[in-house]
């Protein structure tokens, strides 16, 4: 670490201008070459695959989405000369889109069942010919478009379904920039110093930009939903802004110490840039854990978040010490609260983060407990989660999806919003005289409230047609209906018919989703934890460590998807929140899990590297801990702080899943950092004393040797000796 760092200290120009034209020419390939977001909902083994796959292969005009068109007509029928002559008009446009396979008019024979009991509300279905993840992003425009066109006094129109949200996309709103002034307060407060304060800033810039980029071009390789980026920036912006914060700490801390920008920066490479490096790859093991998963769908935000995170790294490593070497002596400039502190003789040894330790420290049993209380109690909300996709009713007010939802809801029932598509497979023509049956047992079905007739394939060996329940697609009822077609409809149709009956769409798609990631949940937290805590193993040659690092992180987790929970599906503080109570979705805990058990690891490292680093040299254990809270409880909080406000940030957008995975986040920081590292952390390492650092003899000769504390601390000294400090200056 320390010939890294002199290389990028003598080379700072080289390295400050490579970092420039990476960035650019980057995101000049990506823009050239194009985005292509596309999500891979492939789930092997499923029933609702196995409907896609049929489908793919008998019946393409059915194999792709179903979007639908709804309209009601204030003043009069559905079929009223005015209402029909501009929905028949938008329908034929429509149909020589050349997406669209074909359109179903509430008008024509097949569209019996697309009209309201009233007949003031109908819908028009559109069949695309691929599924939405395959198409262009843009492919529903035209049809927004052209709704928006009509102006018929009374009608009212709106299209709805998975290529119309496609089209519409989502609104982060100003979160980046909130996050980025946030930074930039918080950093001002803690440095005192806009260099200092900036610093990290421009090195997670670099990081970022160059990021997302590779993101853009990674879509060209890999399967990734429209969400990747905003998710990369997200944990991108946090990391970065931390690790650079972590070094420009330690560095101000090591020149205080030396007086010498050289050394101080090859320091505070040795032994921060180690910690970091050591935390970034907890983080990318993390993320890599998500491919345990077998869901394709979760590769694309794992790849996304792993680039973003290995160049803010990558930034943190070679940019920062080429910018500290030359800013160095402003960003150790002392601001005058230090000036003050300096002149009152106060030292790291009489910080109020070291009062803070040694309080805590005092009452080691009962802060423990407190604490551990705590997090339980947040904890609690969790065991009640329900997984399963949200439906347009959570969409924004303002887009066409809500108010498609809303008119197909009051006209037929919210389950229209979500039909189930049912695939009969006809071993021979014969079979075909079982299908009557099949629609009558689905009709007499408690839930269901209609039943479309069946259609064959061109081959003949599949039929299908849709079931629309009586309950919302995100629904507990839904659920259970699905789990009973399954369980005990179908079953007794296929002993006596010979028939396969399959339930698949995206509703059934959905649910199927969340069972397979709830099912591989456990086997991802446990390689993740497994792999991590051999990672702390090594590093700090403890058992102790690891096993208290996935405890507490584990409740930092737990912690933040209870708050959660509460909050997205029980509705507590939704209103002042502006979100509406829902399921959660199924991937938020996996990406959740992995992101903030990295970032955990992150203030694990970097607060227990110098609890180590003071035990190795000091051999008093609550001495260690005291000192390692007084060195990194300030940047600890900060770099905290500034995660939390980045996470926020984000729920000012328009997006439920975006806004449920920025308030998990930030949730999880904040109970992390003020309740798990400022009390339980310091009250069980000091209930442990000097057994925190027992490893037996025999394990210690056998793991490999990894230094974390550095080995610049005597090379500094001897360094300083042997020429004069540089002026500051």
């Amino acid at each position: 670490m320390i010939g890294l760092s002199r290389w990028c200290m003598r080379h700072r120009r080289w390295v400050v201008l490579t970092w420039l034209v990476v960035a650019v020419v980057t995101n000049m390939v990506a823009s050239a070459v194009g985005r292509h977001y596309a999500t891979n909902f492939t789930l092997p083994g499923t029933q609702s695959q196995r409907v896609a796959d049929l489908l793919n292969s008998e019946f393409k005009a059915q194999s792709g989405d179903v979007d639908t068109i709804v309209f009601r007509y204030a003043n009069g029928r559905y079929d009223a000369p005015a209402a029909r002559s501009a929905i028949e008009s938008l329908l034929a446009k429509v149909a020589h889109d050349p997406a669209v396979v074909s359109v179903v008019s509430p008008y024509s024979s097949q569209g019996a069942v697309q009209v309201s009991k009233d007949g003031h509300i109908a819908f028009a279905t559109i069949n695309y010919s691929k599924r939405a993840n395959l198409l262009p992003t843009d492919t529903g425009k035209p049809v927004l478009q052209q709704i928006k066109a009509i102006h018929v006094p009374g009608l009212e129109v709106a299209a709805g379904g998975q290529v119309i949200e496609q089209a519409e996309g989502f609104n982060i709103g100003p979160a980046t920039y909130v996050g980025v002034i946030a930074a930039m307060v918080i950093l001002l407060l803690t440095f005192g110093s806009l260099v200092a304060a900036g610093l990290p800033l421009v090195t997670a810039g670099f990081g970022l930009i160059t990021g997302i980029a590779l993101v853009g071009l990674a879509t060209r390789v890999f399967s990734m939903s429209n969400v990747s980026p905003e998710l990369a920036l997200m944990i991108g912006l946090g990391v970065g802004v931390d690790y650079a914060l972590f070094i420009v700490t330690r560095f101000r801390e090591s020149y205080a110490r030396l007086g010498d920008v050289e050394a101080a920066v090859s320091e505070a490479m040795d032994t921060s840039g180690r910690a970091i490096l050591l935390a970034g790859a907890t983080v990318i093991i993390a993320l890599l854990g998500m491919f345990a998963t077998g869901v394709a769908f979760m590769y694309g935000l794992s790849i996304a978040s792993i680039l973003a995170v290995l160049m803010v790294l990558a930034a943190s490593l070679t940019l920062v010490p080429a910018l500290l070497y030359r800013f160095g002596s402003r960003v150790v400039r002392p601001s005058r609260s230090q000036r003050r502190k300096d002149a009152r003789g106060d030292t790291h040894h009489d910080t109020a983060w070291r009062r803070w330790s040694l309080a805590v420290q005092a009452q080691p049993r009962s802060l423990a407990l407190l604490s551990l209380g705590v997090m339980v109690l947040c904890l609690v909300p969790f065991f009640a989660m329900r997984l399963q996709s949200s439906d347009a009713g959570n969409d924004p007010a303002n887009t066409s999806t809500y108010r498609s939802f809303s008119l197909l809801s009051q006209g037929f029932g919210p389950g229209f919003n979500g039909p189930l598509l049912v695939a009969v497979e006809l071993p021979n023509p014969t079979s075909r005289s079982g299908l009557p049956a099949v629609s009558k047992a689905l009709a007499s079905t408690p839930d269901v409230i209609a039943v479309s007739p069946p259609r064959l394939s061109p081959s003949g060996r599949v039929a299908v047609m849709e079931a629309y329940p009586r309950s919302a697609p995100q629904a507990p009822a839904t659920t259970a209906l699905v789990t009973r077609l399954r369980q005990q409809v179908f079953p007794p149709l296929k002993r006596k018919l010979g028939l396969t009956i399959s339930i698949g769409g995206f509703t059934a798609g959905s649910i199927d989703f969340s069972h397979v990631l709830s099912s591989k949940l456990p086997l991802f937290i446990a390689i993740v934890v497994v792999l991590s805590a051999l990672l702390l193993l090594v590093i700090f040659r403890s058992l102790v460590i690891p096993l208290q690092a996935a405890a507490m992180n584990l409740l930092s987790i737990g912690g933040a998807l209870g708050a959660t929970v509460a909050v997205f599906q029980w509705g507590w503080g939704g209103n002042v929140l502006g979100v509406s109570s829902g399921p959660i979705e199924p991937w938020i805990p996996v990406l959740m899990f992995a992101v903030v058990f990295g970032l955990s690891m992150d203030y694990e490292v970097f607060l227990i590297s110098r609890v180590r680093e003071e035990w190795v040299h000091r051999g008093d254990a609550s001495a260690a801990v005291a000192d390692g809270i007084s060195f990194t409880g300030r940047v600890i909080t900060a770099a905290a702080a500034i995660m939390v406000c980045v996470f926020m940030s984000f729920m000012l957008g328009d997006q439920r899943s975006i806004k449920e995975f920025g308030f998990g986040l930030a949730i999880a920081v904040f109970l992390d950092a003020l309740v798990v590292r400022c009390v339980m952390l310091p009250a069980v390492l000091q209930l442990l004393g000097p057994w925190t650092w027992k490893l037996p003899n025999w394990l210690d000769q056998r793991l490999p040797q990894l230094n974390i504390e550095g080995t610049s601390h005597p090379l500094a000294a001897a360094e300083k000796d042997e020429r004069t400090p540089t002026p500051v200056g």
